[in-house]
């Protein structure tokens, strides 16, 4: 068994943003263990996607054509199983969403795969694949092996890795499609009532608000001062947990990685492992808090210790 077999995510024609993710985490670990790249499509018309997907790093790229083009898990979990079969690698990356929940544990539960889901950190060793996930309540990172495993299949958290941007020249080659007749029908996509849609993982400005904003009714002038700044507004766990903020603009492992983000200013946040996880992507982090001890500032390049609402307004007033 040997290789990393990557399977892509497409929805209403287009991949999806964590497809490219997964193949950074794939070609970040061909480069130290050399093991060749696979990046797998299904779909009505697959070839449609290979362009997309022909980048640095990729050494082939495999279609299975289905007879639906819309996610059904009963088509995946078979074609997952005979890529597998097909090119026997050692370890397979999906991607941690709705659609992969819906047949990643009967695939590796029938066919007696290694396995781990929501997954953010992957190394090899002497003895195999190592995943590193979250346990207790995203109070601790756990380190899963899988002894006697020839392969693993891990789901891998969205925004945990940098997608790959450089084109490449892989092989494209097709991979005769299981039969499989669907026993439910795709009408549409209907999205849901209200919420709110900010995109996190892909925003490039961020300003997060954590404790130091003190109570409710002073958020909404980080949201204006975000606003007026042309940043998205996020926050720490603690904003989310009180619902003063929707879960959807928490910043951390339990929340979403500012997977694009060039600059995020953490205003009131005093830095855990966990907020911090989030940022590790970031370029440039600006750090304003009134400890000069907040963990924050070991990771910022630029840090204030000074209070958040007098450096808001400062903002402000040069907006």
């Amino acid at each position: 068994m040997s290789g990393i077999l990557v399977v892509g995510e497409h929805r209403k024609g287009e991949l999806r943003p964590v497809t490219g993710e997964l193949i950074g985490a794939a070609v970040a670990l061909k480069s130290t263990t050399g093991e060749p790249v696979r990046v797998a499509v299904i779909g009505e018309a697959p070839e449609r996607y290979a362009d997309a997907l022909k980048l640095e790093g990729v050494d082939e790229i495999l279609t299975v054509q289905a007879v639906v083009d819309a996610f059904d898990p009963e088509i995946y979990e078979a074609s997952v199983r005979a890529l597998i079969a097909a090119r026997q690698p050692s370890l397979v990356l999906l991607p941690h969403t709705i659609d992969t929940l819906g047949y990643a544990a009967p695939l590796v539960a029938c066919d007696g795969h290694g396995f781990a889901t929501d997954i953010f950190g992957i190394v090899r060793d002497a003895d195999g694949w190592l995943a590193t996930r979250a346990g207790y309540g995203q109070k601790v990172n756990v380190e899963v092996d899988f002894p006697g495993r020839e392969t693993v299949v891990l789901t891998v958290r969205p925004g945990a890795y940098k997608p790959v941007e450089n084109a490449g020249a892989p092989a494209v080659a097709a991979i005769p499609a299981p039969a499989v007749t669907p026993r439910s029908q795709h009408l549409d996509f209907e999205e849901p009532a209200g919420g709110d849609d900010v995109d996190i993982p892909g925003a490039e400005f961020i300003l997060s608000i954590g404790r130091g904003v003190g109570e409710e009714d002073n958020v909404e002038q980080f949201k204006e001062l975000s606003d007026a700044a042309g940043a998205t507004l996020g926050c720490s766990r603690p904003i989310a947990d009180s619902g003063w903020l929707p879960k959807s603009r928490q910043v951390g492992q339990s929340g979403k990685t500012a997977a694009n983000c060039k600059l995020y200013i953490a205003m009131g946040i005093s830095g855990s492992v966990q907020h911090m996880a989030g940022m590790k992507h970031v370029d440039t982090i600006v750090a304003v808090n009134t400890d000069p001890e907040a963990s924050i500032f070991t990771i910022a390049r630029y840090g204030i210790v000074g209070d958040i609402f007098d450096i808001g307004q400062e903002l402000r007033n040069h907006l």
